[in-house]
């Protein structure tokens, strides 16, 4: 019986020939990592089953992303313990202010994960390397724990769903949407502990950050992981970025797969997911009549630069709507810079917004954006949930960063139009 990507991933880092969906494996880990609020959990639960040492100091990632720079006192002490724990541990790839970058765009962009990696994360979204053709998923803190001190984490085989691509995206769309529009017709449980493995022609029209994407909100369809095959997108992308080998694996002709599901890219349109589950989605024609009071730009689904660049071709030289309050947040410190080098810093403040270094604030309403009551904000983050980004009776709308910088500029959710981008 043949394989998938993911389980032949899983078999060579199990040492085994071959697995098969729903066995239990103990596999061994290519990298390990943590943030500002699960690192902490970890650490201490490190320390409670006396490991005196991590395994590899150079496979283990620590990212203060989320409330960094430091909103309150308790977050400044979580982050002085990640940097304690690193410190002493000597771990290679640690980021703090100055480094920082949100996790699942740093990662990828530094060169810390590669394709044919087995990766587990102490953060729901650390699907996104599926993208390399890795095989990453998220983890509690204890399963971090027991990771960074042994290299090793047990998994059970996951089944899969192979996504067969075709077409292309009309330029007023992009992964955003395309992530959207699958979670909208499978919804949140459609892919419950599946691997939802992409393929088909359609891929290669796909960039690297479009991908990104799609596998960072894997897990809004309940996925264990999402996959691309590695083609030449990949290999350009990972190119000069890594000291480590990558490893290509494809599917078997007959991989066995639970159900196969159609996209044809051309046929997607900017979509949003309405509150309050990432599977509410419609067409943002139909929500023209939805006034928003805040835009937010960023995460660690949209805040790479290429969605930088949309959000500039539609905000430079015009102004963001009156009572709209519009952030934005470059994802890593290197986009960041690169924003102020081709001018998009100066054109986004000018629009009348408003420019964040690297953090997940917003996001899951931690800060710089957090919503009052009754308040809606239309955002490139990834989940909408009941008082997510805020108040309990505040809403979040779910959208692509072209549909999102669209719907600054009027007040009302927008699509945006092709020659806008």
């Amino acid at each position: 019986m043949g394989m998938t990507m993911t389980q032949k991933i899983l078999a060579a880092h199990a040492g085994l020939d071959s697995v098969e969906a729903g066995q239990l494996i103990s596999a061994s880990l290519d990298i390990v990592l943590g943030n500002d609020i699960t690192t902490p959990v970890a650490v201490n639960e490190f320390k409670k089953a006396g490991f005196d040492g991590v395994f590899d100091k150079d496979r283990i990632a620590i990212v203060l992303d989320h409330f960094v720079p430091n909103k309150d006192i308790k977050a400044a002490e979580q982050s002085k313990q990640c940097r304690e724990f690193a410190c002493e541990h000597c771990v290679s790839h640690f980021y703090d202010v100055g480094k920082m970058g949100i996790e699942h765009a740093l990662l990828p962009e530094q060169g810390i994960v590669t394709a044919g990696d087995c990766i587990i994360g102490a953060d729901s979204h650390t699907c996104t390397y599926g993208a390399l053709g890795a095989f990453s998923t998220g983890v509690g803190s204890t399963d971090m724990a027991a990771g960074m001190a042994t290299g090793m984490a047990w998994f059970k085989v996951p089944a899969a769903i192979k996504f067969e691509l075709t077409g292309k995206l009309p330029k007023n769309c992009s992964g955003k949407d395309v992530i959207l529009t699958i979670i909208g017709k499978i919804g949140v449980d459609g892919a419950l502990y599946k691997s939802m493995e992409f393929a088909g022609e359609g891929v290669a029209s796909l960039s690297m950050d479009d991908r990104l994407c799609i596998c960072n909100m894997a897990i809004e369809a309940g996925a264990k992981n999402g996959i691309f095959p590695v083609d030449d997108v990949t290999r350009a992308y990972m190119n000069g970025r890594t000291e480590r080998k990558p490893v290509e694996y494809s599917a078997d002709p007959d991989a066995v797969y639970e159900q196969v599901i159609k996209i044809n890219l051309s046929e997607i349109v900017p979509t949003v997911s309405c509150p309050h589950l990432p599977e509410n989605t419609k067409p943002a024609t139909e929500l023209s009549d939805i006034k928003v009071d805040q835009v937010v730009i960023g995460s660690c689904t949209n805040g790479r630069m290429e969605d930088m660049e949309a959000a500039y071709n539609i905000l430079n030289g015009k102004k963001v709507a009156d009572g709209v309050r519009c952030i934005i947040i470059p994802a890593t410190m290197k986009i960041y810079r690169e924003c102020i080098e081709r001018g998009y810093i100066t054109a986004f403040i000018d629009a009348g917004a408003v420019v964040s270094t690297p953090t997940c604030g917003p996001c899951l309403g931690g800060y710089m954006g957090i919503l009052a009551e009754g308040e809606r904000c239309i955002a490139t983050t990834n989940r909408n949930f009941v008082g997510r980004m805020g108040h309990v009776k505040s809403e979040v709308y779910l959208a692509s960063p072209a549909t999102a910088a669209s719907s600054a500029l009027t007040g009302y959710i927008t699509a945006p139009k092709e020659a806008e981008i």
